[in-house]
């Protein structure tokens, strides 16, 4: 089985700013591993579209989406002391968030998908950039899966070493989408406790750094097992940030490349479409290595 994998130029120039850990250099890396040989039999590559507007506008309020388009025009600026926009990141954030959407066609047609874009988006709330995190990409292609295909039930699993508090934010009153969470805590952005549940439909799972690597993996596969219970999921859509890496310069869990194969196999019992879209990760030589595996697993 092939993978279609989405990305889009504006991905490059997308410039937080000099030393800023959310660089170019990181979906550098992902497009020259994915463009090795090895790939060459179970990779297809697609251009991503801009998403429509009515796409964004299920997710974030006009005004929200004009702020920030008028701020690349303008340029470029800082949203805070983490998020910044240079002139080319409203196009390259629309594209990650076309490319989420993107990627659900695909997975329901059978085809595993992988975004790889950025900037990431699991922090970015509805109106509120935060965290790196502009659009928030994965809540797009959940809404596309519900609106567009005509879904009833979405998994959305973040396995960034930082819990997705946007995300969260903005499924957490939609029965139609579970959310799972495996992040560092405490750790940036302080969100993602055991008791924040939603309508029943969030389950998160905070571990403090420096566990063993098995004890992460059984764990986050414990949550997926307690959020399907009852409930199959129609697709399952994977924030996959790769900052849960040992050496990533933000967090301090274990994982190592394989790991991220092994929970995509571990996934594929559910017999559910899966698509993933790109969240951190900090390390270049390290994620290429992460996505790599992942994207194997896909096609296996």
């Amino acid at each position: 089985m092939s993978v279609h994998v989405i990305w889009h130029p504006s991905s490059l120039r997308h410039d937080p700013g000099r030393g800023h850990p959310e660089s170019p250099a990181r979906i550098q890396a992902i497009l020259d591993e994915l463009r090795g040989s090895q790939y060459g039999d179970i990779v297809e590559w697609s251009e991503a579209p801009a998403a429509t507007p009515e796409q964004l506008q299920r997710v974030h309020p006009p005004d929200y989406l004009e702020r920030l388009e008028a701020m690349a025009g303008r340029g470029g600026g800082m949203v805070d002391g983490d998020t910044f926009l240079s002139a080319d990141s409203y196009e390259a954030a629309v594209r990650a968030a076309g490319a989420a959407a993107m990627m659900v066609r695909h997975a329901l047609a059978g085809q595993p998908a992988f975004a790889a874009v950025r900037p990431p988006g699991h922090h970015a709330t509805a109106e509120v950039a935060m965290g790196f995190c502009l659009i928030n990409n994965v809540v797009v292609a959940a809404r596309s899966a519900l609106v567009d295909h005509g879904l009833e039930r979405v998994l959305i699993i973040d396995w960034d070493v930082h819990h997705g508090n946007g995300t969260q934010a903005l499924v957490q009153d939609d029965p139609r989408i579970r959310f799972i969470s495996l992040h560092q805590h405490p750790l940036y952005p302080g969100t993602g406790r055991p008791e924040e549940r939603g309508v029943g439909n969030v389950f998160n799972v905070p571990r403090p750094p420096g566990l063993p690597r098995a004890t992460y993996l059984a764990d986050l596969n414990t949550a997926v097992d307690e959020a399907t219970s009852g409930w199959e999921p129609e697709l399952v859509l994977v924030s996959a940030g790769f900052d849960a890496m040992a050496g990533d310069p933000l967090a301090g869990f274990t994982l190592e490349p394989l790991d991220y194969a092994t929970w995509i196999h571990d996934w594929k019992r559910l017999g559910t479409p899966l698509g993933a879209v790109l969240e951190g990760g900090y390390v270049p030589e390290r994620i290429r290595l992460a996505a790599g595996e992942m994207v194997r697993a896909l096609a296996a």
